[in-house]
């Protein structure tokens, strides 16, 4: 099995991803999302912007999941804060920080292989995307983190989804 970064970088989206079990792909084809298959765990990450205040929120790990399906077309796009998702899995999520905690990213940069520049900022550079396959190492690290952060999803979720409001006419999920 694999590991890999699950990152979102919008709130409207961790909540569909929390609310559904599913996470979405844009139409781009990526070799990471193609790659993925049942059983690889991915790390639920959201970005410095996820909350849509950058000067307060920083990128953090705040979950584990893993994949429950294979990655499969979707007969419509699915439409979340106002980008369209053609492609998806179901997931299931094992643990999840209350919301706006979790293990920040960038003091564990300097010990996780998976981001190679080491100098200050240039690690963002590979957030910009909606997958990032970690090692096991990494992965072990992570794990061990979290660990101690975390919660019973079946408690946190209601969380987030109290909290997370849509952003906009166009924003919310629709299938």
């Amino acid at each position: 099995m694999s590991a890999y970064l699950l990152i979102l970088s919008e709130r409207e989206a961790v909540a569909w991803v929390l609310r559904e079990s599913r996470m979405a792909f844009p139409p781009t084809n990526r070799s990471e999302v193609n790659r993925l298959k049942p059983g690889d765990e991915l790390f639920i990450l959201t970005t410095r912007g996820c909350w849509h205040n950058p000067t307060r929120d920083r990128t953090r790990v705040i979950g584990l999941a893993t994949v429950a399906s294979e990655v499969v077309p979707y007969d419509r796009p699915i439409g979340i804060a106002g980008r369209e998702f053609t492609r998806g899995c179901e997931i299931r999520v094992h643990a999840l920080a209350p919301y706006l905690t979790g293990v920040e990213l960038v003091p564990l940069v300097p010990r996780l292989a998976a981001f190679p520049d080491k100098r200050p900022g240039a690690w963002s550079i590979r957030l910009r995307r909606p997958l990032l396959e970690i090692g096991e190492p990494d992965a072990a690290l992570l794990r061990e983190e979290l660990a101690a952060v975390t919660i019973s999803p079946d408690v946190a979720i209601p969380g987030y989804l109290a909290a997370i409001r849509p952003v906009g006419k166009a924003a919310g999920a629709r299938g």
